[in-house]
């Protein structure tokens, strides 16, 4: 232990004077299995960098002796509680002087990354002077601080531009991307990457030997920081950022941008300012406010289960586009999977869309034939008899999955779990004559399946807890979020989402164009409008989702969707409500002087609303952020509201349902408010 620290207690940093001069500062934070910047470890930090700088090393090197990585960031639970209190500038401060204080001592300072390195822990290995990385896999270097509503704070946004040069530093923050290493030390932002078994030994003699940046990193850096390159770049880059992004919506890119425009050209006190006052400006808006809490509700999800599902083998009955990714995805996912359906040519398609998958997903050519080899077309149903989880994906007919059941099932091994991916028909409907209906679930998937990051894991009252267990461990290999739901109809996405999806044809039934349509839902915040979603489903889904939903929430499906005519069921055949060319859907001009109605983002947005209150009366799902975040995840639900319920405390409960007897009186009693708008859950405050 070094003398200077003779004395003094550190919970969570151990220093360590090594025979050749050089000081290893190792972080092992004492209450947690990951290393986050709590305040604890900033001011332990604070104090060692004091004493440091009276007696320097000849080096300082910055490890994390965690085995799961490096430094996760700040303590996001801390931030929360600081915006409660009104102490983020305090607070942020604290974490640029600290980190100021370390880029000035007066000697090499190397940060050794490996495995994760996001957010405050990336702006800590930028205020050392050099860092090196482990090519191991794990290892991702990251300032994802805009996916919360804010941008790096503690001297990430003011130290990257002018070390690897505004666009790979504005790129890297503005889509929040985790690097590998490679591509860390491909934009300069890494000086070395090794293997980590000499991650230490290779960054203590970086320090004492140091290094100098190559010429044209040098040159770029400070070309792109020049007054006249800002100018020409902010523009840009805002709109590229407007192509996904919404400045009303999400704020904190556009402020990103903005701040490195007026100050990137400046001296480094001058650029932390700058940055410390947009940051604490953007961490008391509700978007901020509400993404942190869903970056909460995903660690939830990430909870639920654990590691062992005791899966290898999965066996899918059904090729169609459901049946056939969900094959392809496991497959990918590193499990071994059968593919069964009635005739081969069913199954070639799935096929040859699961290449597709990995040759996209699979970077390394020389990986893909074992991937491709996990997937195996099985006619037969041989593996049945051998898979851990059968999955069926066939049509949506009650009598023909129970009628495959009683095949499949006494083929099955006494522990494989039975699941049926039916999107709307209770479970109770299905059941029947299961010999095993501890065993039998719903693992409901959503398209596409490669995209849609939410699985609903349907309830029966048979279910045994060691079921939902295992498919929620599965889940979470799969990459999927598991949220256990109630097997009444249409469960919880497709039951919040149908009412939102009809009022829309309901309108285009009136003539609302459809683009219309579209733009009310896209100006809310929905990812892609009601009409466009209905053709991306399939309007023959839609349909049949609707004969399920229509008569159990007492709604009426306008004639225009009641038939579906072949070759027309949307964008799987180029044509539905909208023709469809390469995957986009080519919308009608509509007439300039065209008046969308006044109410119509209400006629839409609040059906939806009024829906998921019921879910939560209903007990759909077990509380109010498992309900947020199931239609989140499931539907794409403006994540800058924080979800349904969220939305309805931020608005008011009360003015909402005014606002629903409005609509009611307009146009008819489908819009009357639903049992549970008394609930206090809805009337908690917003923070």
């Amino acid at each position: 232990m070094l003398s200077g620290f003779d004395g003094l207690r550190f919970s969570h940093w151990h220093p360590e004077i090594r025979d050749d001069g050089v000081v290893v500062l190792s972080l092992d934070r004492h209450d947690s299995s990951v290393n986050a910047m709590s305040q604890d470890v900033l001011l332990e930090l604070g104090d060692l960098i004091e004493r440091l700088a009276l007696d320097p090393p000849k080096a300082v090197v910055v490890q994390s002796i965690k085995p799961a990585g490096f430094i996760a960031g700040a303590d996001l639970k801390e931030f929360q509680e600081f915006d409660r209190r009104g102490t983020v500038n305090d607070a942020i401060r604290r974490g640029q002087t600290t980190y100021q204080k370390l880029s000035e001592l007066p000697c090499p300072t190397v940060a050794a990354i490996h495995g994760h390195c996001l957010g405050g822990g990336t702006e800590l290995a930028l205020a050392c002077r050099y860092r090196v990385a482990s090519n191991d896999p794990s290892t991702r270097i990251g300032l994802p601080e805009t996916q919360l509503g804010i941008f790096p704070g503690w001297g990430g946004s003011a130290r990257l531009p002018q070390l690897v040069g505004a666009p790979a530093a504005m790129d890297m923050m503005l889509t929040g991307r985790n690097l590998s290493a490679s591509a860390a030390r491909n934009i300069g932002l890494v000086d070395k990457v090794v293997a980590p078994a000499v991650l230490l030994d290779t960054a203590v003699a970086l320090g004492l030997s140091g290094t100098t940046r190559p010429f044209k990193q040098r040159l770029t850096a400070w070309a792109s920081n020049t007054w006249l390159a800002r100018r020409l770049l902010a523009p840009q880059m805002a709109k590229q950022v407007a192509r996904k992004a919404r400045k009303d919506h999400y704020p904190a890119p556009y402020a990103l941008i903005n701040t490195w425009a007026r100050t990137g050209g400046s001296g480094i006190q001058a650029r932390l300012d700058a940055e410390r006052r947009a940051v604490v400006k953007l961490a008391g808006t509700p978007t901020a406010r509400n993404l942190i809490r869903i970056f909460f509700l995903t660690e939830r999800l990430k909870a639920l289960g654990g590691k062992d599902h005791g899966i290898r083998h999965v066996h899918v009955v059904g090729a169609g586009v459901m049946g056939g990714d969900i094959a392809a995805w496991s497959a990918y996912k590193g499990f071994e999977v059968t593919l069964q359906d009635r005739e081969q040519r069913f199954i070639d398609p799935a096929i040859e869309r699961a290449q597709a998958l990995f040759a996209k997903k699979v970077r390394d050519e020389s990986k893909r034939p074992a991937v491709a080899a996990r997937l195996k077309a099985d006619l037969a149903g041989d593996g049945v008899a051998v898979a851990d989880l059968v999955i069926e994906a066939i049509i949506e007919d009650a009598e023909a999955k129970r009628g495959l059941y009683q095949t499949l099932e006494p083929k099955m091994k006494a522990d494989a779990l039975l699941t049926t991916n039916t999107s709307s028909i209770p479970l109770v409907e299905l059941r029947d004559h299961i010999q095993r209906p501890a065993q039998f679930a719903g693992l409901h998937y959503f398209n596409p399946v490669a995209q849609m990051p939410l699985v609903e894991i349907i309830h029966h009252d048979g279910m045994a807890p060691e079921t939902e267990r295992r498919l929620a461990s599965f889940c979470k290999a799969l990459g999927k979020f598991p949220v256990p739901v109630a097997g009444t109809p249409g469960f919880l996405v497709n039951r919040v989402l149908f009412p939102y999806m009809l009022e829309a044809a309901t309108a285009y039934a009136e003539g609302v164009p459809g683009p219309v349509i579209d733009k009310a839902a896209v100006k809310f915040g929905m990812p892609m409008g009601p009409i466009e979603l209905l053709d991306t489903v399939g309007l023959d889904v839609a349909a049949g989702v609707g004969k399920e939903l229509a008569p159990f929430l007492g709604l009426q499906i306008p004639a225009a969707l009641q038939t579906v005519e072949p070759g027309k069921r949307g964008k799987k055949d180029g044509q539905g409500i909208y023709k469809w060319e390469n995957g986009r859907a080519q919308k009608p001009d509509v007439p300039a002087n065209y008046q969308a109605p006044e109410d119509l983002e209400d006629r839409l947005i609040l059906p939806l609303l009024n829906e998921a209150v019921a879910c939560l009366h209903d007990g759909v799902v077990a509380d109010a952020d498992l309900l947020d975040a199931g239609v989140i995840f499931g539907t794409g639900f403006a994540p800058f509201r924080g979800g349904p319920i969220q939305y309805i405390r931020a608005t008011g409960a009360d003015a909402l349902v005014e606002r629903l007897k409005v609509l009611q009186q307009r146009h008819g009693d489908r819009f009357a408010p639903r049992p549970g708008w008394d609930a206090a859950v809805l009337r908690e405050p917003v923070i």
